[in-house]
Parts: structure tokens; sequence; C-alpha cells
């Protein structure tokens, strides 16, 4: 992407948000005589709306919301068939958030119409329409499948509805795979009552969900429209984890081969939301421990690279995704350090590694890659733990699960990163994630769970206000959960949802994040700690 003209100049062909940052250049052989430019890159707004088309009935109240990122951060403006809402702003018509929600407190017909969202800043403008429609049966409308939790558990797949902490299907071990007619979990020699055992589950494109049997050596996909199990593939031995890579709509799996890890291997199903006679190819890749593929957003859509760990080397190795091919190895020998997690944020485009702990010394810090030169930047300050960045790339947590700090960093648009907080906390972090707020727009609180304890951790990132929800029961132990080091995990639901869920032993807790206060607790359901959000369908 770099070129140096003859001119001595440095050319970027084709700018974005990961070459926001400092470029210094210096004459050659004389290190001390240099110049430093700052590139900050602006990005033009991209919304989504939510929902795209509602019904309502008269009385009712209503919520059309609209999400825009972009650099600078966009205003929001609406309109009402065409005409600016703001003039019409009552007790009855509120805009929450910046304008992210429009809030109608209580719907007539005379509400009905399209309502456009448009974002605008200094280098763009997007809109995008959400309709309402108030009717009198609106209710009656057929039963949606989408905006719900699936829950894999010991007992077969609990399908949530959290708005009414509804199950709405539950699927049983003994019923059968609609392609092969097998149990979809067979009961193991010697086992009294039929359960199943998961690992981890993805979903595809709001059309399928894959999930791993790791005893069964294989994973099966439940198509979402029916609610049904309909087909199961065959993959290497003890599948542990999967992800859905969506720039190439396929599916990662690294299996272990034995509790030992003694023989991993990474294998690829291609097309994965064609759903029809699915199909798994073998990779190249050979000790693969981990592997980690950036996530998407709104504003970077495409990811061409992932990385490869091997089992106790100082390395990552990079791979092109499309081709599965080795490209390059990054080594961190002047570190001493063996990768754990990796996090990435496309501002500045920053890849941060989690370090192995050893017995012997203290938490390493993390190290910084840069992805315009594959360049070890060095370490991150003196922040260790696992790293978690925001959905829009600006904040970067860091929780020490040992010590219970978590170091809140955000990553300004000339690509700084900035230490804002450090807290200290007696949660010992399993997972965290990320809710968007509901007062302010662009910005979001944290929810974490604990390895130990009962608590759930609440933070908000603009103010570090911390709070906690108490007497979340006892999380599932390590011990029966051998597949990641997340054995309570904290699970959101997407951009526009106001709930999470974080399993315990035997039940499931659904907590409220508009209101950061516990919804419910469905019980009875043991050991349910794969979990995967299905959004609007």
């Amino acid at each position: 992407i770099q070129d140096f003209g003859e001119d001595d100049s440095l050319y970027i062909t084709k700018v974005t948000t990961i070459h926001m940052g400092n470029y210094t250049c210096h004459a050659y052989g004389y290190e001390e005589l240099y110049q430093t430019h700052i590139l900050q890159v602006n990005v033009p707004p991209v919304i989504r709306v939510y929902p795209e088309t509602q019904a309502q009935e008269p009385g009712v109240s209503a919520s059309l919301k609209c999400h825009a990122e972009g650099i600078p951060n966009p205003r929001i403006t609406w309109l009402k068939n065409g005409i600016d809402i703001m003039p019409k702003l009552s007790k009855q018509l509120t805009l929450l958030a910046n304008g992210s929600e429009l809030h109608i407190s209580s719907v007539r017909y005379e509400d009905t119409g399209a309502y456009t969202c448009i974002a605008k800043n200094e280098v763009g403008v997007d809109e995008d329409i959400s309709s309402l429609f108030i009717e009198d049966s609106a209710r009656k409308t057929r039963l949606s499948v989408g905006n719900m939790f699936y829950v894999f558990s010991d007992d077969g797949i609990t399908v949530l509805q959290p708005n009414e902490c509804e199950i709405r299907r539950h699927i049983r071990p003994e019923e059968r795979i609609f392609t092969s007619y097998e149990e979809i979990c067979p009961r193991a020699e010697g086992e009294g009552t039929q359960s199943c055992l998961w690992a981890s589950a993805v979903n595809v494109r709001d059309k399928y969900i894959y999930v791993t049997q790791p005893k069964q050596n294989r994973v099966m996909i439940i198509d979402i429209q029916t609610q049904k199990a309909v087909q199961s593939l065959d993959v290497d031995p003890l599948p542990t984890k999967l992800h859905y890579d969506k720039s190439h709509d396929q599916v990662w799996v690294l299996s272990w081969g034995d509790m030992q890890k003694s023989s991993p291997t990474l294998q690829v199903i291609p097309e994965a939301s064609a759903g029809e006679e699915q199909h798994v190819i073998r990779t190249p890749f050979e000790g693969v421990d981990d592997f980690f593929i950036p996530p998407t957003n709104l504003i970077i859509n495409h990811v061409r690279f992932g990385f490869i760990f091997n089992k106790s080397k100082s390395a990552v190795h990079k791979i092109d995704l499309e081709t599965v091919t080795h490209i390059k190895t990054i080594n961190f020998k002047n570190y001493s350090c063996i990768p754990q997690t990796m996090a990435y944020t496309h501002l500045g485009g920053y890849f941060f590694v989690q370090c192995r702990r050893n017995r012997w010394v203290a938490a390493l810090p993390q190290l910084i890659i840069d992805s315009v030169t594959d360049a070890v930047i060095g370490p991150n300050s003196d922040v260790s733990g696992t790293p978690y960045i925001s959905p829009d790339g600006r904040y970067l947590v860091s929780a020490d699960e040992d010590s219970g700090r978590i170091k809140v960093q955000t990553l300004t648009v000339r690509g700084e990163i900035k230490l804002i907080y450090d807290l200290q906390t007696n949660i010992h972090v399993s997972d965290l994630t990320f809710q968007p707020s509901f007062t302010e727009g662009n910005q979001y609180y944290i929810y974490a769970a604990s390895h130990l304890q009962t608590d759930v951790l609440f933070v908000e990132l603009s103010t570090g206000k911390m709070n906690v929800l108490k007497n979340l029961k006892d999380p599932i132990t390590s011990k029966d959960w051998p597949w990641s080091s997340y054995n309570r995990i904290m699970k959101d639901s997407g951009l526009f949802g106001q709930y999470l869920i974080t399993p315990a032993k035997d039940s499931l807790f659904v907590i409220n994040g508009r209101q950061n206060t516990l919804r419910c607790e469905v019980s009875g359901i043991r050991r349910g700690n794969t979990v995967v959000w299905v959004g609007e369908v």
C-alpha cells in the first residue's frame, strides 16, 4: 500500500481508518533530523435502523432506533413522511441518546408513517427508513422466530425470548436431525439420562446456527426459520471452537484431537450460509493452539487476514482467509511472549496480544502489532490481561483476571491510545461484553461476569461509574467447562438489543441492560454456557 515516489514522498493508495496515526520521516543517517505528520482519517456516516418495519396497536409505546457510525461522530435527525419532526417533539414524542432512538409513548393512528433517520458529518451523509403501522389487530400477527437467545445446555437447546422471559421452544436430546435421522444427542454407553455436550456455536447470517458436539466429533447445523436441526457434519476429533468469517461466508473449526490437545487441527466449512449439503475442508496448518479472526463492523465490512498461534511458540502466524494459506510469521521472541488471546481495532489498525502467564513472573504487558506494517510496536505500556474492543473500535478494555484490575483505554481519531480509567475490582473476569448506551449516542456500558463469584460488574464507559448486580448464583466450575477459559459467558443481544444473558451452574440469568437490573432467572438449564443471539430474521 505504501510507495515512495521519486520526490521521496510516502504514497498511500487507498486510505482507510487503519492508516490514521503519526508518520515520521528522517534524513538518512541523521536520525535526529526528523519531521512528523499526523494523518487523521474522516469517515462518512454508515447507519442501521431498527426495526425496518413494525406494526403496533393504538395506545402502546413504540421505539424506532438508528445507530450511526462515522468519524467525526455523526449528528442524527429524523423526518416523518419527509417532514422534520423536531418541531413536533413533546412529552408524547421524544428523542433519546442524541437522536439514536425516537420514542412514542402512546401511539395513535396518525403516527403511521415512514420515519427517515439521517446521519451527517463533515464528510458525508447516510439515511434509512423505519416504517411504523398502527392497526387494531397488530398483536395477533405471526409469532416471529427472531430476537431470541439460543441456549445449548445438557438438556438440549432452549430458545428464549428475553423480553417476556418466555421459552419459545425446547429441542430435546432425543429429537432427530432432519437429514440423517440420528438423535441430536445420542445416549452414551452406561449413561443414565440422555444428555448433551456442547462447546461452541456461531450465528451464520441469522439463517443457521453451527454448533460443536465435542463427544460426537461433529458440527450440527440448526435452521433458524424452522428451529430444527437439519444436518450434522463430521469433523476432526474434539471440535471446541468455531468462528464465522462473514467476509468469506465460511466457518472455521478448531479441534483438539484429544483432551491433552496433542493433535489439534483447523478445518473450514465453506459457503456456510447456503445450508445445503455442507462439506469440510482441511487447512495446511499444524499444531494450532488457537486462532483469531478480526470481527467486521459497520465501517470495516471485509476482513482479509487472520492469525494462528502455535503451542508454546513466541509468535503469531498471519494467514490469508480467502486462500487459506500462511503469509508470514510475526515474532515475539524479544518480548518472551507466548500469545494467549488477541483483539483488534480498525482505528489505527492495532492488534493487542495478551501474553500467556507463567508461574514465575508477574503478568506480562500486552503487545501491540501495527497492521499496516505487521511490525511489533512494543508493549501496551503496563497494561496486562485479556483485551476486549468495543464494537466501534473506540475502547479497549483489559481485564486482569488474577488481580481484578480493569483498565480502559480509548483510541483517539489521531490513532493514539490513551488510558482513561484504571479500575480496581474484586471481580475475577471470565467474560465481558459491550452494551450500547440508551442515554448517550456512541457510548457503551460494559457487563462482566466472574470466574468464581456470583456478582456481575457493570461499568459506564463515559464516566467510569461502577455498579454490581449481586447474587447471580455460582458459575459453572472450570472443571465442568474444559473448552475455554470463559466458564461463565456474558452474551449481549446485538446493536439494538437491551437484554444480556449469563449462565449459572443450573440456571440462566437475563439482565435488562436498559435498566441495569435483573430481568429474570430461568431455572432447570444446566451448563448453558453456549449461547447465540439471533436478531431480526
